[in-house]
């Protein structure tokens, strides 16, 4: 195929006709329609129809346009990249995350790209939705989310396993120690603070519950995984955490692990374009990531803003009211 009559469809295209189009690349009307009438037979396919005296793309040129599309935003995105070499300016680097990926974990795995001077790092947080359609229009390079692209998505990207933890429950020390004895069963009628009905731990803590024949009475849900815990050091209920951060969350919220929740797991993936899959802060970070999973968590504190919160003095009572959820 050539690009250089792609390039002219994709101008008429976007500019709604061949005679704008032929204006903006400086190039005559007839040379213009003579390029197209060229792709268009190589391709086999017509690419517009006339309408009165408009051009309209056919459904094969709605496929080449999308495709064109992307193809040249890359390239301009490619030209910007190597623009900025020379001038001796930071590369940006762009990561979106979900919500239920834990700031903790976050900072671990960025903060070796910042190491790198020629990079500056961008990160976000939003829904995986939202997100996977920045990363499809190239506003972003990565997504870390904790599930996986679906296999029906409309995206073009790669999932890349970054690892798994267990997932433990944590509270405030003397809820923790009421909890524990004769854990799990100890949690029937206990107060729970648990992620958003969206996330993936929301769907294994039930099954998990209900594998256990549990009633817990759940006080409060929250997308914001910080804000869960906050209210979890508070004393109002044990809220679920990766097994791996387990020091950090007991340095930085006051609290102590009840137990561990066996078959409970989270799974965290970075999703890339192709383009991307073979990006060296990518490959990085991929490599990364599995040692960081693995081994204990490190003295920091990215999620510093949260101040240690106040002890209860009184654990929940075994008799506390069931609301049947689980």
């Amino acid at each position: 195929m050539n690009l250089k009559h792609l390039r002219y469809f994709w101008a008429v295209a976007r500019f709604g006709g061949v005679a704008r189009a032929a204006e903006k690349l400086a190039l005559s009307p007839q040379t213009l329609s003579g390029q197209i009438a060229e792709l268009q037979s190589g391709m086999g396919v017509e690419l517009f129809r006339q309408v009165g005296r408009r051009l309209e793309l056919t459904d094969a040129g709605r496929i080449a346009y999308s495709y064109a599309d992307e193809i040249f935003g890359l390239v301009d995105e490619l030209g910007t990249q190597i623009r900025a070499m020379p001038s001796g300016r930071s590369r940006l680097f762009r990561v979106g995350m979900t919500d239920a990926i834990p700031r903790s974990l976050a900072y671990r795995l960025l903060v070796p790209l910042v190491e790198d001077k020629s990079i500056r790092l961008t990160a976000s947080h939003e829904r995986l939705d939202v997100l996977l359609a920045e990363l499809a229009l190239h506003r972003l390079d990565l997504v870390i989310a904790d599930r996986p692209l679906s296999a029906g998505s409309a995206v073009k990207a790669f999932n890349h396993v970054l690892g798994d933890t267990a997932m433990a429950l944590f509270a405030e020390p003397t809820l923790a120690k009421h909890l524990r004895v004769n854990f799990p069963a100890s949690l029937d009628g206990a107060p729970l603070v648990v992620p958003g009905r969206d996330s993936v731990v929301y769907e294994a803590l039930r099954d998990w519950l209900e594998r256990h024949r549990i009633s817990v009475r759940i006080v409060g849900e929250f997308d914001d995984g910080s804000l869960m815990k906050a209210f979890g050091a508070s004393g109002i209920g044990a809220f679920p955490a990766p097994l791996t951060l387990r020091d950090e969350i007991h340095r930085l919220y006051g609290v102590e692990m009840v137990g561990t929740m066996d078959g409970v797991t989270e799974r965290y993936y970075a999703i890339s374009t192709e383009r991307r899959a073979t990006d060296p802060q990518v490959v990085k970070l991929l490599g990364l990531a599995d040692r960081l999973l693995s081994e204990p968590s490190r003295p920091a504190n990215p999620e510093g803003i949260i101040a240690k919160p106040k002890r209860s003095r009184h654990p929940t009572r075994k008799g506390a009211a069931r609301s049947g959820n689980s």
